[in-house]
C-alpha cells in the first residue's frame, strides 16, 4: 500500500493557519507571534517557503562565509576550550585556583583582575582603599604575574586575560614573568582582550582618552603580530554591552562596528590586513533568549566575513570570526539562586549551538558574591557534562536547515547590518562612542528591558513570578580587603627598595617621551621598563602625563522605562502601584515645594553603571529630582557634591565588592561635613549577611538584586519623609 508524500503547498498552510486560529488568542495567528527585543517577529511556524530564497542557507562550515562554523569539523573533532574566568584578590590564591581548574578538566586559563589594577593604580594609591582584591585579582609588578602563574607552563597553557585600561603594563608583566619562567613570546597563546571603545560604552574601565587609546590598541597588534604569532591581539567584545542593556542586535552591530575601527587603526599604522586579521578574536554573551544567541553567533561570522571582504582581506583565516562566549552575569538572580544553574546551562548550550570556540560557564552565586569553589565546580561541570555525555559535539552545526534558525540568522544579520551603516554614516564608532550617542542606545534598552521585568511582561522565575515565601541562605566567598591591600602594599615597598631606580626612572620617561611623539612602540618600551620592576601604577602614570586621564560626560535616558506602564498593556496591580506612585511623588512637591531629590552615584573605581544609570532613569519617570555623580568618586568627593546639590539622599550603586568599605565611608563622611539629614539607601550585588552590618553603619535601604525598581522608589520616598519630619 503506498502513501502519498506530503508536500508543501500554500492551500495545506492556509488549512494549518485555519486550524491554529482555534486555539490562537482571539482566533487570530498573528497574536502567536513574538516581537524581541531587537524588533524581530519570530512567527509560531516556519516552513521551506521562509529559506526558499535565502542566500546562505546550504553554505558548509569551515568555508566562506563561515555561517556554520568558522573549522570544517567544528566539535566533531575538537571541541571548544573550558574555561574558568576568575580571580581571587591575591596572585597566591587565583594560582591555587588556576591549578585546581586545570587538574580537574580546565582547558585554559582566564584572568580576572581587580578594578584598581584596570584603573592603572597601584594597591597604594589613595582613591582604591575599597578595591584593591575585589572583583579579581591585584596585580602591581611582574613579581604578582610571577606569582599567579607559578608552575602553570606559559608555553603549554592558554592564557586569556581581561584587560583594556591597564593592558600595556599588565601584558608586559605577562610577557616577562613567561620569560623568567623560560617561555619565549613567540611560544605563548591566548588572548588580550584591548577593547578600549567597550568600555567608553559601557564598562567603563579606561584610563586614557578614545584617541591615545586607539594607538595603544595599534601598538599591541603591531607588537603582538612581529613576536607572538599564537596569541590574540585582541578580544573584541560585546559580552559587556549586553551586560550594560543591550539587546542581540545591538551587541551584534556594535562589536562588528568596533572591530571594523581596530582594522582601520592596524592599516593605518601601515600593517598588511592579513598579517594580523588572524589573530582578532570577539567574545559574546549569552543570554537567556536562546534562539536569539544562536542566530547572533551564526550571523556574527557572516557579517565579520563581508566586513573583511571589504578590506580586501585574501586569507581565510582573516575572514573567519572566532570567539569566546560567557554565559550571561546579568541573567543571574539573587532570589531562589539554584535556578542559576538551570539558565547558565541553557545559556551555555546556545553558545556550543552557536559555535563558540571557547566558553566561561558563570557560577550560580555570582548574583550573590564572589564565587566559591563549589560553586565554581559546579559551572565548570556543566560545560564537561555538555562535551562528554550528551553527544552535541557529534554534529556539526545541528541547527543547519531549520526553517526558523536560517530565517532568523538571515533577519538577526539584516538588522545589525542596518545598525553598521548608521554607524559608518556618522564616520565610524569612535565618533559614535564619542557623541555618545552608543552608550544612550544601550541604556535606553537597558531601561525598556528592566521595566519589562518590573512590570511583569518579561517573567523571572523566582523573582517576579513563583517566587519562594522564605529562601534559605547559601554560603558566599568574602574577601578581607584590609588584609590584601596591606600584603601588596608591604610588597610594593621590597619592589621599590630593591630595583634600581634610576634605570627605572630612564625607562618610564622613554615610555613618557614616545607617548608625547608617537615615535616608537609602547608595548615593547612598556616591556623594557617592567623587566626593571616598573609597577602598573608608574607605567600608567608614565602614559597619563602625555595622554591625560578620560574623565565621561554622564548622561542618562528619560522617558523610557515609564513607556513600559503607559502603553496600555499592563495587568495586574503594576499600573496601580506605578500611578500611586507617582502621585505620591507629586503630594510630596506640593508638600515641600519642591521634589523628592536623589543623587546616584558610584563609589571607588567600579564602572558597571547600568544599575545606576536604570534607577536614575526610573526615578526621574516617576517624579524625582535625579542627580547622576561622576564615576569613580571618592566618599569625600560624592558627599561633598551631594550637599552642594541640596539632595534628601543618596543612592550608591555597588557591583564590585566594595560596599563594606566605601559605603560606611560615604556615611561618614555626610556627617563629618554636617549632613547627616541626607539618608543613604544602597543598591546591587550585596550578600544577605552583609546587610546588618550595614544598616547599622546608617544605610537607610539596601536593594538587592531583583528588586522591582518602584518598590525601592517607595521606600526612598518614605525614608525621605521621615528624615525631614
Amino acid at each position: 500500500m503506498s502513501q502519498t508524500p506530503f508536500a508543501f503547498n500554500a492551500s495545506n498552510l492556509d488549512a494549518w493557519a485555519k486550524a491554529a486560529a482555534k486555539s490562537a488568542p482571539g482566533g487570530n495567528v498573528d497574536a502567536l507571534n513574538w516581537k524581541t527585543p531587537d524588533g524581530i517577529v519570530v512567527k509560531p511556524l516556519y516552513t521551506a517557503e521562509d529559506t526558499a530564497k535565502l542566500p546562505y542557507a546550504n553554505t558548509l562550515p569551515g568555508f566562506e562565509p563561515f555561517l556554520r562554523g568558522p573549522q570544517a569539523t567544528m566539535f566533531a573533532v575538537r571541541p571548544w576550550t573550558i574555561r574558568q574566568y576568575a580571580g581571587f584578590s591575591t596572585a597566591e590564591e587565583s594560582n591555587a585556583f588556576y591549578r585546581k581548574a586545570l587538574a580537574a578538566g580546565g582547558q585554559g586559563v582566564s584572568v580576572a583582575f581587580d578594578l584598581a589594577t584596570h584603573r592603572g593604580y597601584d594597591s597604594d594609591h589613595p582613591r582604591v582603599t575599597g578595591d584593591v582584591g575585589k572583583a579579581g585579582v591585584a596585580i602591581d609588578s611582574v613579581e604578582d604575574m610571577k606569582i599567579l602563574f607559578d608552575q602553570i607552563p606559559l608555553d603549554k597553557v592558554s592564557v586569556s586575560m581581561t584587560m583594556n585600561g591597564a593592558v600595556l603594563p599588565v601584558l608586559a608583566g605577562y610577557v616577562v614573568a613567561a620569560e623568567e619562567q623560560g617561555v619565549s613570546p613567540d611560544q605563548l597563546s591566548g588572548t588580550i582582550q584591548n577593547d578600549i571603545l567597550k568600555e567608553f560604552m559601557v564598562r567603563n574601565t579606561y584610563i586614557y582618552p578614545p584617541e591615545p587609546s586607539m594607538k595603544i590598541i595599534g601598538d599591541i597588534i603591531e607588537y603582538t603580530a612581529q613576536h607572538m604569532p599564537k596569541f590574540n591581539s585582541i578580544s573584541i567584545s560585546g559580552y559587556h554591552m549586553q551586560e550594560a542593556g543591550a539587546n542581540q542586535a545591538l551587541e551584534m552591530a556594535f562589536t562588528l562596528a568596533d572591530g571594523k575601527e581596530y582594522v582601520k587603526t592596524a592599516i593605518a599604522k601601515g600593517m598588511d590586513v592579513d598579517a594580523f586579521a588572524g589573530r582578532l578574536s570577539f567574545f559574546w554573551a549569552v543570554g537567556m533568549n536562546f534562539y536569539l544567541e544562536i542566530a547572533k553567533m551564526r550571523a556574527a561570522r557572516l557579517l565579520w566575513c563581508r566586513i573583511m571582504k571589504g578590506f580586501d582581506a585574501k586569507n581565510p583565516k582573516s575572514l573567519m570570526l572566532r570567539t569566546h562566549s560567557q554565559t550571561s552575569g546579568w541573567s543571574l538572580t539573587e532570589q531562589d539562586p539554584y535556578n542559576n544553574v538551570v539558565r547558565t546551562t541553557i545559556e551555555a548550550m546556545a553558545a556550543v549551538f552557536g559555535g563558540t570556540q571557547s566558553l566561561h560557564t558563570n557560577s550560580f552565586d555570582e548574583a550573590i558574591a564572589l564565587p566559591t569553589e563549589f560553586s565554581s565546580r559546579i559551572a565548570r561541570n556543566t560545560q564537561l557534562i555538555i562535551q562528554e555525555e550528551t553527544h552535541i559535539t557529534n554534529v556539526i552545526d545541528p541547527w543547519a536547515g531549520s526553517y526558523m534558525m536560517e530565517s532568523l540568522t538571515q533577519e538577526m544579520a539584516d538588522k545589525a547590518w542596518a545598525i553598521i551603516e548608521e554607524v559608518e554614516a556618522m564616520g565610524g564608532m569612535t565618533k559614535a562612542v564619542g557623541s555618545g550617542w552608543a552608550k544612550l542606545k544601550i541604556e535606553a534598552a537597558a531601561a525598556e528591558k528592566q521595566a519589562r521585568i518590573d512590570s511583569g511582561k518579561d517573567v523571572i522565575v523566582g523573582v517576579n513570578k513563583y517566587k519562594l515565601a522564605k529562601e534559605d541562605p547559601i554560603e558566599t566567598l568574602s574577601i578581607d580587603n584590609v588584609r590584601v591591600r596591606d600584603g601588596q602594599i608591604e610588597r610594593l615597598a621590597k619592589i621599590r627598595a630593591s630595583r634600581d631606580s634610576a634605570k627605572v626612572q630612564a625607562a618610564l620617561d622613554a615610555l613618557s617621551a614616545s607617548a608625547e611623539s608617537g615615535q616608537g612602540n609602547l608595548l615593547d618600551l612598556s616591556i623594557q621598563a617592567v623587566r626593571l620592576r616598573a609597577t602598573v601604577g608608574e607605567v600608567s602614570d608614565a602614559l597619563e602625563k602625555a595622554f591625560g586621564r578620560h574623565r565621561a560626560d554622564t548622561q542618562k535616558v528619560t522617558g523610557v522605562y515609564a513607556a513600559a506602564y503607559d502603553d496600555g498593556e499592563n495587568v495586574g496591580d503594576t499600573m496601580e502601584y506605578w500611578n500611586q506612585l507617582k502621585a505620591d511623588i507629586a503630594a510630596f512637591a506640593d508638600a515641600q515645594g519642591r521634589r523628592p531629590r536623589v543623587m546616584i552615584s558610584k563609589l571607588g573605581q567600579d564602572g558597571h553603571d547600568r544599575g545606576a544609570k536604570v534607577v536614575a532613569t526610573a526615578f526621574a519617570d516617576l517624579g524625582y529630582d535625579v542627580d547622576m555623580g561622576p564615576l569613580f568618586q571618592t566618599p569625600e568627593e560624592c558627599a561633598r557634591q551631594a550637599i552642594e546639590n541640596d539632595v534628601h539622599a543618596v543612592g550608591v550603586s555597588t557591583l564590585a565588592a566594595g560596599h563594606k568599605t566605601l559605603v560606611p565611608a560615604i556615611i561618614a563622611e555626610l556627617k563629618k561635613q554636617g549632613a547627616d539629614d541626607i539618608i543613604v539607601f544602597v543598591g546591587g550585588v550585596i550578600p544577605r549577611q552583609d546587610y546588618d552590618m550595614l544598616y547599622e553603619a546608617g544605610v537607610k535601604g539596601i536593594y538587592g538584586p531583583g528588586t522591582p525598581i518602584p518598590v525601592s522608589a517607595k521606600d526612598v520616598l518614605e525614608q525621605i519623609k521621615k528624615a525631614i519630619g
